[in-house]
């Protein structure tokens, strides 16, 4: 949510920034609102005033005997304390509405995020190993030999339809193995706090990500008004809702491995085959709550987090920045990290990492004391996915696939399936 101060302040720099993102006009639209409103408070404040001042007057007209000043008196407080109630009642739906229109605003991105329209757009930082050079013709996950007895579509869609998968098996503990390894990596190795939070949500904590009121086609919601998190993020950050922390607090540094859940309402019709995008999914999700200072340091080190799983497990990837036209609506910067998939021939996303600045903080009111003194500031929030536990499993297969179907596992994660490093062509581990 963006600080109305601001805006009023430097309106066209505003809008120089929404450009960036396909975005024109708004700052006018935002003012003409917050100008009515501003005026309907100061009339109702005036009027106010001038029912105060003709309530003291009531009682020396009163005093005084004379019935006709008093009557006129009496009339003038009934008239303003109506006024009163008018006016109010008008800035308060102005302030609704205003903040509306502010809650549906994206994030203004960093003057250093390269202009785009679409993914052909971003712009590449970095690139760590180098791809197989298979001398068979790679397949998809699905269609490994070895990992067909332990993926099941078909009963997946029995049980719940379309984009939902059974585990069973060797690639059942795989899965599990490779979330174990992540957390561990995660406490042990990058400070992060291991956190375990709820998938089950109320609006308030979906609003204060950014995820409604504009996005809720893109989650599910319950009958008793429940959501369910795409992201774990939700609850993480949310940790900080409403509260006023101290400076030494910061920076505080979640990991938290869930349940998320996604309607892929924007993405029919893509990749339908495989589980490269299901309704339910596990990710192992980081969230930082910083200083306003070192939101941007913090962004790098979180990437560099989210990249030593992949470098651990000898997954060859790349990172890049996200353009204006890609990037999420809460983001100021967000670094995507790629994983190579040979069935693909193709890198795709394991993990986004994003810094908000202060963005997600004013939808939740989250706060900080600064040590030296003077009025709290709001925190900046940072997250990123590290990883994406089941496009991790893909990753794994394919990269790791043998000619006869089977799958040699990562050395990383041998010690988390009891010394066993392959997944022969039968499905079994050993």
């Amino acid at each position: 949510m963006h600080d109305i101060r601001a805006i009023r302040e430097n309106p066209d720099a505003f809008d120089a920034a929404l450009a960036k993102r396909g975005l024109s006009g708004v700052s006018a639209q935002v003012l003409e609102i917050d100008e009515a409103r501003r005026a309907r408070i100061h009339a109702a404040e005036t009027a106010q005033a001038e029912q105060n001042k003709a309530s003291k007057e009531v009682g020396a007209a009163k005093a005084s005997g004379d019935e006709a000043e008093f009557e006129r008196l009496r009339a003038l407080v009934g008239e303003k304390k109506a006024e009163v109630a008018a006016m109010q009642a008008e800035a308060k739906e102005l302030d609704a509405k205003l903040n509306d229109l502010l809650m549906g605003i994206p994030n203004l991105p960093l003057d250093d995020v390269p202009l785009g329209d679409d993914e052909e757009d971003n712009v590449e930082i970095r690139r760590w190993g180098t791809p197989k050079t298979f001398d068979f013709a790679p397949k998809e996950h699905y269609e490994l030999e070895g990992v067909k007895p332990g993926m099941d579509f078909e009963t997946a869609a029995k049980l719940s339809g379309s984009r939902f998968v059974v585990l069973s098996g060797a690639v059942a503990r795989v899965h599990r193995a490779l979330a174990q390894f992540m957390i561990d990596t995660h406490v042990d190795e990058n400070g992060l706090s291991e956190t375990w939070t709820p998938v089950l949500v109320r609006d308030e904590m979906m609003q204060g990500t950014g995820q409604l009121p504009k996005f809720g086609e893109d989650s599910y919601q319950t009958t008793n008004g429940w959501w369910l998190v795409p992201t774990a993020e939700v609850t993480l950050t949310n940790i900080v809702n409403g509260v006023v922390v101290e400076e030494s607090y910061l920076p505080r540094r979640y990991v938290a491995h869930t349940q998320c859940f996604r309607s892929e309402a924007g993405s029919a019709g893509r990749d339908t085959a495989g589980m490269l995008r299901q309704h339910q999914f596990e990710k192992v999700e980081m969230v930082s709550i910083t200083h306003p200072d070192a939101s941007l340091e913090e962004l790098d080190r979180m990437t560099a987090c989210a990249q030593g799983i992949l470098e651990k497990l000898g997954l060859p990837y790349r990172t890049v920045v996200l353009c204006t036209g890609d990037m999420g609506f809460g983001a100021r910067k967000t670094h995507d990290i790629e994983v190579w998939l040979p069935g693909q021939n193709m890198y795709r996303e394991i993990s986004s990492c994003s810094v908000c600045g202060d963005f997600q903080a004013r939808r939740m009111n989250a706060r900080f004391k600064p040590e030296g003194g003077g009025k709290p500031q709001h925190v900046h929030t940072l997250n990123g996915s590290g990883l994406a536990v089941g496009r991790a499993l893909i990753a794994v297969l394919e990269n790791g696939q043998q000619a006869d179907g089977s799958v040699v596992l990562p050395e990383a994660l041998h010690g988390y399936l009891g010394g066993k490093s392959v997944i022969s062509a039968e499905g079994v581990l050993r």
